[in-house]
């Protein structure tokens, strides 16, 4: 059928570049939200996994254009790019000509880079489509990158891109780096059939319909969204062959098409992130206040968080009763661990003095005269705080790994001390 015989000034359902219109559908928002998220995370990197023609890139795209001006933003197709290739588009997109093509030269141009942003509170975002098919080389450099921080924060906000589930990925012991720093696993979930209506509905009209009911009527609409599963990319070809295929309005159930359709990637529920009614899982929360004033509400998103007088510490509280390093909470699974770090005045759970302590919902933490709410309904049992697996495993990890920080407290973080010979440069 004719465009203009539909009432149409233009195509609605485009199947390459920008959409005509963006329709805000339930795992739009939440994959968007998290994106936000990320910004105001310290650690922030989300895996935004979905299948092909999900909405990943619509989803992504708009949410680079929103920070147009306020931070360096590169959005790169990841497929089969090897390390030059990598840096290279990363540093053509933040703005630099590029004149050298010794691998280690690029390497340290972004590492420079990040960096000068960071301590200028702008750290640039890197969305990476098709990670999963990233060349290994490219990958190597993507964990340098991830270990980049300054004033312990992330150097380079990251949002890795996949059409199959990353786990295999991210799992690997090489990619550790990128693990750790993982804010939110998101899996984009299909339109609901409501969804579904007002996405086809809102593409006619913005291509000029004055009645889209007569085009699609809800029954028509209902038969598309059953035909393409509810992703997007493939609601909008459905619908746009069906639109071809008709002779006359409205568009007949004889005209629409019934494709293959591809599986979601959190079939394996050990990969799945969210609950079972499909909402994202809650975060546990920590409420510092002193003296009865709430001073600040922080998500534990994070694997560990470590609590002291330090400026070096992930929070730090100003006071002579709080030791240097004063605490360690360690995140393993839904299950939260606290240990004491044989702080001068000790660490007291709901007013008893405590060396360690599996935490509940609703717990208190008392550090001299802060007190630390932790908030996680999802956690009602204590468990067993001697568990191999737990202690043995979790915890030790994350000691060394608060080893490691402390042995750095007193190094420069800006220019780093390894790193004086590295040029720099101003796109």
């Amino acid at each position: 059928m004719d465009l203009a015989a539909a009432g149409l000034s233009e195509q609605p359902f485009r199947t390459h570049g920008r959409p005509l219109v963006t329709i805000r559908y339930a795992s739009y928002i939440a994959a968007y939200d998290a994106l936000t998220d990320m910004l105001d995370c310290r650690h922030g990197l989300v895996l935004l996994q979905g299948p092909p023609l999900s909405g990943k890139t619509t989803i992504t795209r708009d949410f680079a254009d929103s920070l147009s001006g306020e931070c360096a933003v590169a959005v790169i197709d990841g497929r089969g790019l090897n390390t030059t290739g990598l840096l290279s588009s990363m540093l053509r997109q933040y703005g630099y000509e590029i004149d050298s093509n010794s691998t280690s030269e690029l390497l340290a141009m972004v590492k420079v880079f990040c960096l000068q942003q960071t301590a200028s509170h702008k750290p640039p975002v890197l969305l990476l489509e098709n990670a999963h098919d990233l060349n290994p080389s490219a990958l190597r450099a993507l964990c340098e990158l991830a270990e980049l921080n300054v004033r312990q924060n992330n150097a380079l906000k990251m949002v890795l891109l996949s059409s199959q589930s990353l786990r295999s990925m991210i799992e690997a012991p090489a990619m550790e780096c990128i693990a750790k720093r993982i804010s939110k696993n998101v899996h984009i979930r299909p339109m609901s059939s409501e969804d579904a209506r007002t996405y086809i509905h809102s593409k006619l009209r913005a291509a000029g319909s004055q009645d889209p009911e007569q085009v699609f009527p809800s029954a028509i609409c209902t038969e598309l969204w059953q035909s393409s599963g509810g992703w997007p990319g493939i609601l909008d070809r459905v619908a746009l062959l069906a639109l071809a295929k008709s002779e006359s309005l409205p568009v007949s159930v004889t005209s629409v098409e019934r494709p293959s359709l591809p599986a979601g990637t959190w079939d394996d529920k050990a990969q799945d992130s969210s609950t079972e009614d499909g909402e994202q899982p809650r975060l546990p929360k920590l409420i510092i206040s002193c003296q009865g004033q709430m001073l600040s509400e922080i998500d534990f998103d994070r694997s560990r968080i470590l609590i002291g007088r330090s400026d070096h510490n992930d929070i730090s509280i100003n006071s002579k009763f709080v030791s240097r390093h004063h605490l360690l909470l360690v995140r393993h699974g839904k299950t939260t661990f606290m240990m004491d770090l044989n702080s001068t005045n000790g660490t007291y759970v709901n007013s008893r003095r405590v060396s360690n302590h599996v935490l509940i919902d609703g717990d208190v933490l008392s550090v001299g005269n802060h007190r630390i709410k932790f908030v996680d309904p999802d956690a009602t049992t204590r468990g067993v705080v001697e568990g191999v697996d737990f202690a043995d495993t979790a915890i030790m990890k994350s000691l060394e790994d608060m080893r490691s920080l402390l042995a750095q407290e007193n190094t420069e973080m800006l220019p780093a001390a390894n790193s004086e010979n590295l040029p720099t440069y101003v796109p």
